[in-house]
């Protein structure tokens, strides 16, 4: 009996795991295709970037690696016209969306449940709008 119950309380808790995660990945794939898109449309990226199998947004948008990149640094682009507060949440809501819940770290499983998920959902959707509001009026 006792592992009838076991077995019952962990498929309950990979459900809400497998639910949740899948929950956050459209929004995640959703963020990434409008932020290369508003980053085109203002000029950050070329068509060349835009159109490119290579990007990688979110080595470009790190805040650790304005000095690397120099002028192809996101981050320092955001943060020069529009602010050091949106290049931030822009940042916060693709670590929060991608880089933490889909990203593989041997040190650091981390499972997510629906309310968080609901969490980095609201604010993926937020991000965007503020974005759209500060960056298309560039």
């Amino acid at each position: 009996m006792f592992y009838i119950q076991f077995y019952i309380q962990f498929f309950r808790i990979l459900f809400i795991f497998i639910f949740a995660f899948f929950l956050v990945f459209p929004f995640a794939k959703a963020y990434e295709g409008f932020l290369k898109q508003i980053f085109k449309d203002v000029k950050f990226i070329s068509h060349l970037d835009y159109i490119s199998n290579h990007l990688r947004l979110g080595k470009l948008m790190s805040p650790n690696l304005i000095e690397k990149l120099g002028d192809r640094s996101l981050f320092k682009k955001i943060r020069d016209q529009a602010g050091q507060e949106l290049a931030d949440r822009i940042w916060n809501a693709w670590k929060l969306g991608r880089n933490q819940v889909f990203h593989y770290f041997p040190h650091n499983l981390r499972a997510i449940s629906f309310k968080e998920a609901e969490k980095i959902v609201n604010e993926i959707i937020v991000t965007m709008e503020e974005v759209y509001g500060k960056l298309k009026s560039l």
